[in-house]
């Protein structure tokens, strides 16, 4: 009796699946999408080939990487190896470190500059 009745369910969750799924895409469709997917090169076998690696959305010429590169050695963002790393950025234009490490000595001097917390705040002038 119990046989009976699980098979009666199991019948009619495949006809309702069948159901379901009749709106759907063809077999010839996902075959279609597949071999899309496979000629676009978005489907691997195994795992060597995760995850896949999508190509890229914007293309750039070899003369536009190249002169980003020239751009990129002009401002000094290149490196040359590991002792290079990361590359030193350029200071802006302005006072030396001499002319801040001055302005900080004399600010002191003065007593605008504290070094802890006994002589904070600082006593106005």
């Amino acid at each position: 009796m119990n046989t009976l009745r699980l098979s009666m369910l199991a019948l009619g969750l495949s006809l309702l699946g069948g159901i379901a799924h009749a709106d759907g895409k063809t077999r010839e469709q996902v075959r279609a999408e597949l071999m899309e997917a496979k000629a676009a090169g978005l489907v691997t076998y195994g795992e060597q080939q995760y995850p896949v690696d999508l190509p890229a959305s914007q293309v750039k010429t070899s003369a536009q990487v190249r002169e980003e590169l020239d751009a990129a050695r002009a401002a000094g963002l290149m490196t040359h190896g590991e002792l290079d790393y990361p590359p030193a950025v350029q200071p802006p234009a302005g006072k030396t470190r001499e002319q801040v490490i001055a302005e900080m000595r004399e600010a002191r001097a003065r007593g605008l500059i504290t070094s802890g917390e006994l002589d904070y705040p600082p006593a106005a002038q």
